[in-house]
């Protein structure tokens, strides 16, 4: 019972410190969800296999195993994956001869005179500690650019120490059994204490993987929200402009006036230098309008010049005043997102396009934004989650639609998107509420759709 209860604390402890070493450095596939429950899978196998007591069958099975987890879980290149399993398997091995020699060598009778099942246990603790130790540098030097994006956080590499410091405490431990091998109350204490300190380890090794994530995704979103503000002052000036040019255009007759009277005067020189200066002028430049909503419309030239420049064909319908319960705010980090990922998904596609449609549900609080677009292949993931064609997949991803929701959800809304593999389109369908509405008492989502 004792070997059993050993086994699984021992693969659980692999298990766990592979699953974090392959997710700090692959892009994963699917959800942590789906990674875990065929982690557990395969290493339920590792556990029947190990009351064969075949070393060798061992070795190749846990190869095997973390072979076909690296390679069914996590998009990687083919060589870089398999120098990394290489890795982790012969660190495994290489602890647990380093823990054998350690210990022989600082306590050369504790194999002999020890209980066995505390010299196993203290064997296989001391062995995982080290394994986590080893595999926590390696994660460091590694992913060393991570923890360069924020200088301030100097936490991680002193943890550590905390592993080293246990592989002391587990030395004393081995000492004590040593002496103490035939009190029984000794070995019990002794082995609690070592499997709480084990215990510890893998949480403090956890509890920082998961704060790296949640900090590294805090940053990110902080950039997109400073983008986002970016842009909105960029659209703010944009609007500027176009009320320029407006005045410019409704003075344009008395300019012609005055060039009238410079050339009755015969004044050329004064005449080429007015001119060139009108030309010159940053209100004479190019601009259209697509929408009522002057910030939609300041958007939407600038993703129809970026359209044009793609070789894309782009089509927009907004229904007067149909989103004016929108904020700037809003309205640039839904509109920027959605187009900016339609976009993606249509360069380098022959005839690609883009359309976008708004309206307004007639007697009702709710605005229909339907977003179709021209997409090679499904973006969509089996576990529902959207792929990315950007070359810097794992930088950044998914936060753009993060902002999507986020803004659909503070307008009370909800949003729908597939793939049509018939005519290779990707649609997205977002529903918002006009909270000022007047109908809005008796308005229902299902009942109008």
């Amino acid at each position: 019972m004792e070997r059993i209860i050993l086994y699984i604390f021992s693969y659980l402890t692999e298990g766990f410190i592979v699953f974090h070493y392959f997710s700090c450095l692959f892009t994963p596939r699917f959800r942590a969800v789906i990674r875990i429950s065929t982690l557990t899978f395969l290493y339920l196998i590792l556990f029947f296999l190990a009351f064969f007591e075949i070393s060798w069958l061992n070795a190749i099975a846990f190869i095997l195993v973390n072979g076909i987890f690296l390679f069914t879980q996590y998009r990687f290149k083919f060589f870089h994956g398999i120098l990394h399993l290489s890795m982790i398997t012969a660190i495994m091995a290489t602890t647990e001869i380093v823990v054998y020699s350690i210990v022989s060598k600082f306590a050369p009778h504790f194999y002999t005179n020890s209980q066995n099942s505390l010299a196993l246990i203290l064997f296989t603790i001391f062995s995982k500690i080290l394994f986590l130790l080893i595999v926590f540098l390696l994660i460091l030097a590694t992913s060393k650019h991570k923890f360069q994006q924020n200088p301030t956080d100097h936490s991680t590499p002193l943890l550590v120490l905390i592993p080293i410091a246990s592989i002391f405490i587990v030395l004393t431990f081995i000492t004590i059994g040593e002496a103490s091998f035939s009190i029984f109350s000794v070995n019990t204490l002794v082995t609690i204490s070592a499997f709480s300190l084990l215990i510890i380890n893998l949480l403090v090794f956890g509890i920082n993987q998961y704060n790296q994530k949640k900090n590294q995704e805090f940053t990110d979103m902080q950039l997109l929200l400073q983008k986002e503000s970016d842009l909105l002052q960029y659209y703010e000036m944009l609007l500027n402009h176009n009320e320029n040019q407006g005045i410019l255009i409704h003075d344009f007759r008395k300019h012609l006036q005055s060039i009238s009277l410079l050339n009755k005067e015969k004044a050329n020189d004064k005449i080429d230098a007015y001119i060139h200066y009108l030309l010159q002028s940053s209100d004479l430049s190019d601009t259209a309008k697509i929408c009522d909503n002057k910030m939609l419309n300041a958007i939407l030239c600038r993703y129809k010049r970026r359209c044009m420049e793609e070789h894309l064909t782009f089509h927009a319908d907004i229904r007067s005043q149909s989103i004016d319960f929108l904020e700037n705010f809003s309205l640039t980090s839904l509109f920027c997102n959605l187009l900016d990922n339609s976009i993606e998904a249509s360069i380098g596609i022959p005839d690609g396009f883009i359309e976008l449609r708004v309206q307004k549900k007639e007697n009702t609080p709710f605005v229909i934004i339907t977003v179709i677009n021209s997409c090679r292949k499904n973006p969509i993931s089996l576990d529902g989650k959207l792929l990315t064609s950007k070359r810097n997949a794992g930088k950044n991803h998914g936060f753009g639609m993060k902002s999507i929701k986020k803004t659909v959800k503070l307008y009370g809304g909800d949003m729908e998107v597939y793939y049509d593999s018939s005519t290779y389109t990707f649609h997205s369908l977002i529903t918002l509420r006009d909270n000022k509405h007047p109908y809005r008492e008796n308005s229902n989502f299902s009942k109008y759709w």
